[in-house]
């Protein structure tokens, strides 16, 4: 049983960053993957997907982007390559092809990490897996007729994959609203189910809108200076698109001739139902996108012209899955993590981590890489070298009490 003093659990941007982190300050690790270096970016994405941070954004420890297209985004291979770079750049111990199956406290203290390629002992856990690793589809799914292709974007990887016919796409943040215009695009009639969303604007008075977010303090906002929490850390993905100058919004895919609905509320039947709350949920995100706006505005000192209204037209509330109209449908639904090998009681009854900031109540055991772990930005590759820092700091506290600990008891 080979010791080590931290396992990093992930070899995405944040296990890289924790482990750039630890380096400098010297602490043995190991990162393990269970399969490469930027996995889920090699597997789990659509062949036209580009970050939906410009490239002047894609800032890790030690790392900035530098090359001729500041105001580009970077495509997923162009990811994995930067990601690898990177690993091998700063030297990070990654072991690739290591799938873990378990981790639990270790007698007295720390904790066991079992895998498929043998047994690691440390005080010390990083879990760095990641918000996405499995798509999230619902219940309801089960209703759809067997005639029908069902997909997630974790699979889905071009139009031409999708059989002939119409398409329904069931949820509208980043991914839904770029799938919809994708497959509308490639001649498909498509219908999207819009629910609770975030709408935003590509550019804002001349500069793409993270600029303003980054420029004003936005995405630094900290954990513990929000009112609600658990609600920020369960808002919906924000509707932009990698594409320098475009706004894909709901007004957009309207005038390209996207057909919306309400929220896919239930399948019965074969009929698909659909809530007729859609104008209401369109003028909150509206509301909420203005008070966004008011926020840089009053930061700048200078007032902007505001992105129009939602247009909202009359929607369907109900559509026939056995009509043959709908030939596919897109599960844009969302992701969640999969922890079932974490063995530490560390988990609410839904089956997530319980942390203050990425700190577990378990000691030595720290979470990264999920949607405001720290800070708003921590669900992008921006966010990761902020977080890891901290949680590298408290790991190294952790580390040096559990060393006085000892010669305490040693004396």
């Amino acid at each position: 049983m080979p010791d080590t003093t931290a396992v990093i659990i992930g070899a995405g941007q944040c296990g890289l960053a924790m482990s750039y982190c630890l380096a400098a300050r010297s602490v043995d690790h190991v990162v393990l993957e269970r399969a490469e270096v930027a996995n889920s970016w090699r597997t789990q994405r659509w062949d036209s997907l580009r970050l939906l941070t410009p490239n002047w954004m894609t800032r890790l420890p030690g790392y900035r982007y530098r090359g001729a297209d500041p105001d580009g985004y970077l495509d997923a291979r162009q990811v994995t390559t930067m990601l690898q770079d990177y690993a091998s750049a700063s030297g990070a111990p990654v072991l690739g092809g290591t799938t873990v199956t378990s981790v639990r406290p270790a007698a007295g203290d720390g904790y066991v990490v079992q895998t498929d390629q043998g047994v690691w002992r440390a005080p010390a856990v990083v879990l760095a897996s990641g918000a996405a690793a499995l798509p999230v589809v619902p219940a309801l799914s089960s209703a759809v007729p067997p005639a029908i292709m069902s997909v997630t974007p974790a699979c889905y990887r071009k139009p031409d994959g999708l059989p002939p016919g119409g398409v329904l796409v069931v949820g509208a943040s980043a991914s839904g609203i770029q799938l919809a215009d994708e497959v509308h695009r490639s001649g498909r009639p498509v219908t999207l189910a819009v629910g609770e969303h975030v709408r935003m604007p590509r550019t804002y008075r001349g500069r793409d809108i993270l600029w303003w977010l980054d420029a004003s303090g936005v995405l630094d906002q900290r954990y513990d200076e929000v009112d609600d929490l658990v609600r920020a850390r369960h808002v919906p993905s924000m509707q932009l698109v990698g594409s320098p100058g475009r706004t894909l919004d709901l007004n957009a895919l309207t005038a390209a001739g996207v057909r919306l609905t309400g929220r896919l509320a239930g399948i019965t039947g074969g009929v698909a139902q659909f809530s007729g709350s859609l104008p209401n949920v369109c003028a909150l995100a509206d509301l909420k996108l203005n008070r966004l706006l008011d926020t840089v505005d009053a930061w700048s000192g200078m007032a902007g012209e505001r992105p129009a209204p939602t247009i909202v037209r009359t929607a369907p509330l109900s559509l026939d899955l056995r009509s043959g109209e709908i030939s596919a449908i897109v599960w844009a639904t969302g992701y969640r993590p999969d922890l079932s090998w974490l063995e530490v009681p560390v988990l609410d009854r839904k089956g997530r981590v319980v942390h203050d900031g990425g700190v577990t109540a378990s000691p030595g055991l720290y979470l990264i890489g999920m949607p405001f772990l720290r800070r708003r930005k921590s669900s992008l590759i921006d966010g990761a070298a902020a977080d890891a820092a901290d949680l590298t700091a408290h790991l190294a506290s952790h580390l040096d009490a559990r060393a006085g600990s000892s010669e305490r008891r040693a004396s």
